[in-house]
């Protein structure tokens, strides 16, 4: 699975809870409680928030259920103090060291506001949670999520604001199990994953509260068109934010499916939902505002005929149309853990206000 962003991205919760733009302090634009989404009002109605750091686990919902894995016995609590970093040998107390070195459950804090330059990629073990909460923290480089021999999995990405994101050369980096690889040269992919899980990895992903500006591609959901193993991938995208200059790909989805469900689409140019390789797609409460050229909300590759594309509830402006296809509701069958309650079309902007990352203090609510 591949996350392929063009310019700038902020994250929110990679559980996956993904990708998010910071938004003005809230103590200076309050909020109605009845504003908040499922996800944020779970953590954000809790005023000792930042003493109870690890509720946030059990607020997800979509395909990557609750992140109950990462916390609990034996868990290590972890707060980068310094923002260098080292690709092959990190110090204790970079952000490398605590996603990398640390084996077990490791939960990531921030001392204070940090401007974090990456020099190569990022990899995360499995069962960290990389919370950005309470300090304003900034990468010129994107987390890269692979996994080696075994599949990562269980992994939170909250609060987090990337920008400049660029293509790097080929080089060495150290990865989990202190073993090294070569990674080839990246496209500055803010987060990409490959064959992870609950992260929500390439199958069981939920990418939420995030608000997306100036992209060309935006976000693609599947390996390649010949990796069949996608065909189980499985994501929510869910109280999201697409503004007015992202161009494609909100997603772009290989073989697999994904519920697309209260999200606020600000425009597009050469379209908001895309796919190729046949995949099933629920669109369902959302709100898409077509740009001036281009109402079609779709872009299907190949022999579409029979693609199970389902809009349900969908409100369309600016003559925004979505071609449906199939004849299946496409209903994402979620299990206990996963499932949540989908606001009506008209709360979206409502419940969407606050995508991005937040400006928490930890003494008070965001």
């Amino acid at each position: 699975m591949v996350f392929s962003p063009n310019r700038i991205l902020y994250i929110i919760v990679l559980s996956i809870f993904l990708f998010s733009l910071a938004t003005p302090s809230l103590a200076k634009r309050p909020r109605r409680r009845t504003s908040l989404n499922t996800i944020d009002r779970c953590w954000q109605r809790n005023r000792n928030w930042s003493k109870n750091r690890q509720q946030l686990a059990t607020c997800s919902v979509g395909f990557a259920g609750k992140m109950t894995n990462n916390i609990g016995k034996g868990l290590i609590h972890y707060t980068v103090t310094d923002p260098s970093d080292d690709p092959m040998n990190p110090r204790f107390g970079t952000l490398r060291y605590g996603a990398t070195k640390l084996g077990g459950k490791v939960w990531i804090t921030f001392q204070r506001d940090m401007h974090i330059k990456l020099e190569r990629k990022l990899f995360v073990s499995s069962f960290t949670t990389i919370d950005g909460r309470g300090a304003k923290v900034m990468y010129v480089l994107p987390i890269h999520l692979m996994a080696l021999h075994d599949q990562v999995h269980d992994v939170i990405i909250h609060g987090l604001h990337f920008h400049h994101l660029r293509s790097r050369a080929p080089g060495l980096v150290i990865a989990p199990g202190s073993t090294v690889a070569q990674l080839p040269k990246t496209d500055g992919d803010a987060i990409r994953l490959v064959g992870a899980s609950k992260v929500l990895g390439s199958t069981d992903i939920t990418i939420s509260n995030n608000r997306f500006n100036d992209h060309d591609k935006v976000m693609l959901l599947g390996h390649d068109d010949g990796f069949v193993q996608d065909r189980n991938m499985r994501v929510t995208i869910v109280f999201n934010r697409f503004g007015r200059k992202c161009d494609q790909r909100m997603p772009r989805i290989r073989h697999g499916y994904a519920h697309i469900a209260n999200n606020y689409y600000q425009g597009w140019g050469d379209y908001a939902i895309g796919g190729t390789m046949n995949p099933t797609v629920r669109s369902e409460a959302n709100i898409f505002k077509a740009p001036k050229r281009n109402k079609e909300v779709t872009w299907k590759a190949g022999n579409s005929r029979s693609w199970n594309w389902r809009s349900v509830n969908d409100i369309f402006l600016n003559g925004a149309h979505f071609s449906q296809s199939g004849k299946d509701s496409a209903q994402p069958h979620y299990n206990r853990g996963q499932r949540f309650q989908v606001a009506r079309a008209r709360d979206v902007k409502s419940v969407t206000k606050s995508a991005g990352a937040l400006r928490c203090s930890t003494r008070s609510r965001c």
